[in-house]
């Protein structure tokens, strides 16, 4: 199993949802892009961080 946490910083709110960017780390490529998460659950928040675990 590999685990990965990724950074994102809120890019702008849409009807229902808040859209972040990825920031990926110096030198590599972006895992994820582009992510939107429900303004329910986002809230205010300016950076996000999601945990995502590849099961082999």
């Amino acid at each position: 199993m590999t685990k990965k946490t990724v950074k994102f910083e809120y890019e702008k709110e849409t009807k229902n949802s808040v859209r972040y960017q990825e920031l990926p780390e110096p030198g590599q490529a972006p895992v994820m892009g582009t992510i939107y998460v429900q303004k329910w659950f986002a809230g205010n928040s300016k950076i996000l961080e999601v945990t995502i675990e590849k099961k082999d």
